[in-house]
């Protein structure tokens, strides 16, 4: 986090890391401005660098909601999210391609330290007009990033510009600087006091014993009937279905009492069949004798 002090630390910064690393490249005196782009081209080889806009970053605008509570109380500091974006631009002598050379100097430095050092924030800091910025102690470090325009784009931001002649220029994008509030949220206040109870199952005042499923039987049935309680009731079928329904149950009963019938005969059959046989099985056998008499000189066999 950082205070109201961080774009200009970072403008401050960028044009220290600039100029501490434009050698082997460059050996001549080169100024590193951070002033807007001049009307008049100077005369000596510069280096301009121009913070033409501030945007809330779009991945961590909203990271801090809710930072307060209903009734207005601060819960965290709030930190405001922003990019920052440059216009850097380069003058010198056109004949020996010293705008040229110095921004392709600028590209090579930013490409190769793209993150700001902590040496430089220091140092930067150190101004007197930058007296108390915290930016150093900021978890998050500014990074910078090439922006690619088109055209038309570049025509409208050195169109802003007022009677400022076009040169050549790269822009970069500073993400991610955090401005945090300077109000501090009260600390919630300790325990004054600390009331502990331990009471048995069933006492007054104490919570239900839990139920386990199935456990055992008042459980389960307890469980059943929260069950059925919680089950919402069945939906009401319509008037006119309900002769056909109680018809095809009585159908249904009638038949079933019909077949429990026919095996109840059918099973007692069986069993007078089988005590029958038992019986036939169990009696005597009963042998036949051929005794013969004779009636009118013939002779005839009885039975005995």
């Amino acid at each position: 986090m950082s205070n109201g002090l961080a774009f200009a630390t970072v403008t401050q910064a960028l044009a220290l890391l600039i100029a501490n690393n434009l050698r082997p490249e460059i050996d001549i005196a080169v100024t590193v401005d951070t002033r807007r782009p001049p009307a008049e081209p100077p005369a000596e080889p510069t280096i301009n660098i121009f913070l033409y806009q501030v945007t809330p970053n779009a991945s961590m605008r909203a990271t801090d909601l809710p930072t307060r509570a209903s009734d207005g109380t601060l819960l965290k500091r709030p930190a405001a999210a922003m990019d920052l974006h440059y216009l850097i631009s380069a003058y010198g002598e056109e004949s020996e391609l010293v705008g040229q050379r110095l921004i392709g100097t600028v590209v090579r430095i930013l490409h190769e330290i793209p993150i700001l050092p902590k040496d430089v924030i220091e140092e930067a800091a150190r101004r007197s007009y930058l007296t108390g910025s915290d930016l150093l102690e900021a978890v998050q470090r500014v990074r910078f990033t090439p922006t690619q325009m088109d055209v038309d784009e570049t025509s409208k931001l050195w169109g802003m510009l007022y009677q400022t002649p076009y040169v050549l220029s790269v822009c970069y994008q500073g993400s991610l600087v955090l401005i945090e509030g300077r109000e501090r949220p009260v600390p919630a206040k300790p325990v004054g006091r600390p009331t502990v109870r331990v009471l048995p199952f069933g006492a007054p005042g104490a919570p239900e014993p839990p139920t386990l499923p199935g456990a055992g039987g008042e459980p389960a049935e307890a469980e059943a009937e929260t069950s059925a309680e919680a089950e919402p009731p069945p939906p009401t079928q319509p008037t006119k279905k309900r002769p056909a329904a109680a018809k095809t149950a009585a159908a249904k009963t009638a038949k079933a009492a019909k077949t429990a019938k026919a095996a109840a005969t059918k099973s007692a059959a069986t069993k007078t069949t089988k005590s029958a046989a038992a019986k036939s099985a169990a009696s005597p056998t009963r042998t036949r004798k051929s005794t013969p008499r004779r009636r009118g000189g013939r002779s005839e066999d009885t039975e005995s």
